[in-house]
């Protein structure tokens, strides 16, 4: 209590401090009423922000001026930003829950393989609106080093565009006219490394102290042997340890991911306040949702693993706070790829209000090699249910692969075991397993253990890649199913559903990305080629594969948002009585609703006492097939076939 006590006298003298600081730096060039607002944001709001800062800074000397400096970096950026996205904040604000809507829809594409640039993506708005989509996730676009950039999140420069995709004021302008149209902008921010390119580390490769200092440099092997002890390798296969030797500065770099990916050194406040500006400049561009990259990395610290650290996730909070003052409107995604324990650390109003959902991406598929739902069952029992406020992003594939990052204590509570089930899966997936219908790749593939990850793109790891070749017309039908049941999971379950742009219409495998050498090493390109806007032209017709699954994904969009069940995050899952049918219950603005969801290829049954147990009553009509259907006999099931369940009055 007296620790509770102290902290809150400190907090309100520093704030008494600094406001006439502020103050005297801001209030003559700014117009009163705009001061007014960033001050009273800035009260409501330093509660939140002093503490975190004083517990990664404090023990600073000069702690007080770097305070005074990043809360300097806020006001300049709220004073900068404009009109109408200070709009936007006042409406946000009134209404937070915006985005658990059921009318959200998400879509994520690389800026030059899907439009060749930002004005071909600006022509494409009204293919997005077709869609449905209101969330628009354009992947790195910024500059960046010319060949091999792990594309594109080795960043050169923040307030840059990548010359060959346009410019900032290009970005700013399509951001305008995505909100125009109901569709929110959503950029990556790479904030635990920049590029070796980028103007701080060249600074620091010419010799400046200052600039050494934004990253981890050392002048022998003495402090990474140190940290090494306890670090895992991220892409042993490529580039063994986690530091890279620089000859033109003698010094040793930590890198985490590639040599040419230099961590930022979050123990000094300066390099906070410098990302905070780049943050808060891209919220004045118009980006309204950032994907923060690789959250479980940004905090160090000697004899830890280096991954999931307290302070990783203050870093996130403090920013959090920022982003309150300065730019209410923007809100974070985290990208933790982890055991989904440390997942749920990062979900909550105060640090990410969105987070990506790889175990319920992992387990849909392998839910459908196994033909079982037993794991994905006990996982979203026990793992769906996220802070109030907050929200899922679901998704079946992404630019990135397909790691099985299951909880082995939840296999083996329903009889797996995690290690050989992973080795199964892996095989499945690259096709290796007898009778396995997917076509994908093995990512980061180690030869001795077996451990591997999964690349393609998700109509080949459904079978439709293999089936096309061997003109397999029961097994085109089965892959067009599977596509359809799995995106009928993402978007009936609960939060933003999220479509890799080209899903939608079925795109296969491209194997050319191996001709090109600064990709040939990296099977996740296997799975990003350009779009084929011919075989997106057929997707009206419905005697193509194509067009078979843009119009059933665009119907089952289309009745989510139509329906205030599949709004915010109330998700109970149940037990359907069936090892093969996955099933829970939507409910939302007076509406219920029960789906089930069939992981076979053979005719399943689910009871009909279930239905009526979850208050379905004795009719029903299943919104995706239209029929009303009376509840006095089993709900029969069609091979891969997905209900939406609601009670007829």
């Amino acid at each position: 209590m007296a620790d509770i006590i102290w902290q809150n006298q400190q907090t309100t003298r520093s704030l008494e401090r600094l406001l006439p600081r502020l103050d005297a730096r801001f209030a003559a060039e700014a117009d009163p009423e705009d001061w007014a607002a960033f001050k009273a944001r800035l009260e409501r709001h330093f509660p939140a922000l002093f503490p975190l800062l004083l517990h990664l800074y404090g023990e600073h000397y000069d702690f007080f001026y770097h305070l005074e400096e990043i809360l300097a970096s806020a006001a300049r950026a709220w004073l900068e930003r404009p009109v109408q996205l200070k709009a936007l904040d006042a409406q946000r604000e009134a209404n937070p829950d915006w985005f658990q809507s059921q009318q959200m829809l998400g879509g994520v594409c690389y800026v030059d393989l899907f439009a060749g640039n930002l004005e071909g993506v600006r022509a494409q708005i009204p293919y997005f609106r077709e869609l449905g989509l209101t969330y628009l996730h354009l992947m790195p676009l910024f500059a960046a080093p010319e060949g091999d950039n792990d594309g594109g999140y080795a960043v050169s420069s923040y307030r840059e565009v990548n010359p060959a995709l346009g410019t900032m004021a290009q970005l700013a302008e399509l951001a305008e006219e995505l909100r125009a149209n109901g569709i929110s902008l959503v950029v990556d921010f790479v904030f635990n490394h920049t590029s070796n390119e980028h103007r701080w580390a060249q600074q620091a490769v010419a010799g400046d102290p200052e600039y050494q200092n934004y990253y981890f440099m050392f002048p022998d092997r003495t402090m990474p042997d140190a940290y090494e002890a306890t670090l895992r390798e991220i892409f042993p296969d490529v580039r063994p340890g986690n530091f890279t030797y620089r000859p033109d500065v003698n010094r040793w770099v930590w890198t985490t991911f590639y040599s040419f990916q230099w961590d930022l050194n979050y123990s000094n406040p300066v390099v906070f306040q410098r990302m905070g500006e780049e943050m808060l400049f891209l919220a004045n561009q118009g980006v309204e949702i950032l994907r923060l990259d690789a959250v479980a990395f940004i905090w160090k610290q000697l004899g830890t693993v280096c991954e999931n650290l307290p302070e990783a996730h203050m870093i996130i909070q403090a920013y959090n706070a920022l982003a309150r003052i300065a730019a209410p409107s923007l809100f974070f995604k985290s990208e933790a790829i982890v055991h989904p324990d440390e997942v749920a650390k990062y979900i909550s109003l105060d640090e990410c209000q969105l987070s990506y959902n790889p175990l319920l991406m992992a387990l849909l598929w392998e839910s459908l090699a196994t033909r079982e739902i037993k794991l994905l069952h006990a996982s979203m029992r026990d793992r769906f249910k996220i802070t109030p406020g907050c929200a899922w992003v679901n998704y079946v594939r992404c630019h990135d692969d397909i790691g099985w990052t299951f909880d082995d204590a939840d296999a083996a509570g329903v009889n797996i075991n995690g290690f050989y089930h992973r080795q199964f899966l892996n095989a499945f997936y690259t096709g290796r397993f007898a009778g396995s219908f997917a076509r994908g790749l093995p990512f980061q593939e180690n030869p001795k253990t077996g451990d591997a990850r999964i690349s393609g793109t998700a109509a080949s790891l459904a079978g439709l890649e293999k089936a096309l070749r061997e003109h397999d017309s029961l097994e085109i039908d089965y892959a067009v199913q599977r596509i359809l049941l799995i995106h009928s999971v993402i978007l009936s379950i609960g939060g933003i559903p999220l479509l890799y742009l080209g899903d939608e219409t079925a795109m296969l495998n491209d194997y050319s990305y191996a001709n090109d050498p600064t990709k040939a090493g990296d099977s996740r390109w296997v799975h990003r080629p350009f779009a084929d806007w011919q075989r997106i032209e057929q997707r009206h017709d419905a005697n193509t594969v194509e067009g078979r699954v843009y119009q059933g994904l665009r119907r089952l969009i289309a009745l989510r948002q139509e329906h205030a069940a599949f709004a915010g995050h109330d998700t109970i899952v149940i037990d359907t009585g069936n090892p093969h049918v996955f099933g829970y219950v939507r409910q939302h603005g007076g509406q219920r609703m029960v789906v089930l969801a069939s992981f076979s290829e053979h005719p399943q049954t689910v009871a009909a006492s279930l239905l009526r147990i979850h208050g379905l009553g004795y009719v029903f009509q299943d919104l995706v097939s239209g029929q009303a259907i009376a509840l006095d006999s089993n709900v029969n099931l069609e091979p891969y076939q997905f209900v939406w369940l609601t009670a007829v009055v």
